[in-house]
């Protein structure tokens, strides 16, 4: 959708703001699910495929170093080899697993040695070093999947406790809002952490329906927190400022007061009243209307710049018809490509986003968006769709 108007232009702010206005100014923006975890008794249980599937594979690959030792008898000494199943096997497969396929490998060498030497036990048994050399490993095996099951353990509880925080951070948003059907969607580049300072709200107040979607600079903790404040105080100055702009106020206030020196928030509210759609953009990528086969961008004259860095609001006001659809989304979208080529979501808007229903829609750009990127997302992407369906007089 063209060059972003804040790539190189700073805003003027009050002073004690200056190093949140210099990083935005250094940024650039090339504007154009339910997760569950998995028990760990189900991961790692026989009736887990992988777990089946890796131990079949060492167990067969220990028959198969044995047969070849007997194949080849004096002219290849292969029998340390049989030290790799257990070793490989203990990056897939908990501890107990692992010490089978390790008991596998030594009553396989046990019985090529027993075989070799005439069924002798004595003889079989005379070769200490070789033997040291597979209990060996099969310790050191055992060892390291215990450390590896801790830490997989570890970051089981992690991510269920992320998955709590952004539960209670990003409410589920009702199916139905004033005369909008809406879905969202938090798209996390994180596997199996969805938690990030993507954010979005949609409330149905005196006022109208309210919604925001934004974006907090930066990751982590801190992103969290500050999208937890934003929130917190949309989801109240919504339901006591009749005024759009004085929202944006009391928010950019509130940023303000909680972010660290560089921190701010890119940020859209719209406000829905009577089949108009008002439009406050604070640094944040435009949001997209899908009318009639045609997608277009919601783009003011000129942006404010983001929560945090003293936004003057400026509205901008469309008339909706009934069919309409209103896209939301944060940059991790506008800025995901494939060899360098973005996404294009305004050419495909139509065809992923503007029939059936509004979860589907999402869900089909979603699933667009993987296929197209074809590898991990370098961030997370919070995702709005509004159907504008006004109930008839």
């Amino acid at each position: 959708m063209g060059p972003n108007p804040w790539a190189r232009v700073r805003p003027t702010a009050a002073p004690d703001r200056s190093g949140r206005k210099e990083a935005f100014t250094e940024m650039r923006t090339p504007l154009q699910r339910g997760f569950r975890t998995v028990p760990a008794d189900q991961s790692t249980g026989w009736m887990s495929p992988s777990v089946r599937s890796v131990f079949t594979v060492a167990f067969v690959t220990v028959v198969v170093l044995v047969a070849l030792q007997l194949a080849v008898r004096d002219h290849l000494h292969a029998v340390p080899w049989l030290a790799l199943p257990p070793l490989v096997s203990s990056a897939f497969l908990a501890w107990r697993w692992v010490v089978a396929v390790g008991v596998a490998s030594i009553v396989g060498f046990f019985a090529y040695l027993w075989i070799l030497y005439d069924f002798s036990v004595l003889t079989a048994l005379n070769h200490p070093v070789d033997f040291l050399v597979v209990g060996a490993a099969v310790a050191i095996a055992v060892a390291v999947s215990v450390v590896r099951e801790r830490d997989d353990d570890r970051l089981r509880r992690l991510t269920q406790l992320a998955l709590v925080v952004q539960q209670a951070i990003l409410r589920p948003i009702d199916n139905r809002l004033g005369p909008f059907d809406i879905a969202a969607r938090y798209v996390s580049a994180r596997s199996g952490a969805e938690i990030g300072g993507d954010l979005y709200e949609a409330l149905d107040t005196e006022y109208g329906v309210r919604i925001v979607i934004g974006d907090v600079r930066g990751k982590g903790l801190d992103a969290v927190r500050l999208s937890s404040t934003v929130l917190g105080s949309f989801r109240h100055v919504a339901f006591e400022r009749p005024d759009q702009r004085r929202m944006v106020d009391d928010l950019d206030h509130a940023v303000a007061r909680n972010a660290d020196e560089e921190d701010f928030v890119t940020a859209i509210l719209l406000q829905e009243r009577g089949g108009t759609l008002e439009i406050v953009n604070c640094g944040h990528p435009a949001p997209m209307l899908v009318r009639d086969g045609v997608a277009s961008y919601l783009e003011p004259e000129s942006m404010a710049p983001p929560l945090g860095l003293g936004p003057s609001a400026r509205e901008l006001t469309v008339r909706l018809q009934p069919g309409d659809r209103i896209f939301l989304y944060t940059d991790g979208l506008a800025e995901a490509r494939q060899d360098g080529e973005f996404f294009p979501i305004r050419d495909r808007a139509w065809s992923l986003i503007g029939h059936g229903n509004v979860g589907d829609g999402l869900a089909s750009l979603e699933t667009a968006l993987r296929r197209w990127v074809g590898g991990p997302l370098t961030d997370d992407i919070a995702l709005m769709l509004l159907d504008y369906r006004p109930e008839p007089d």
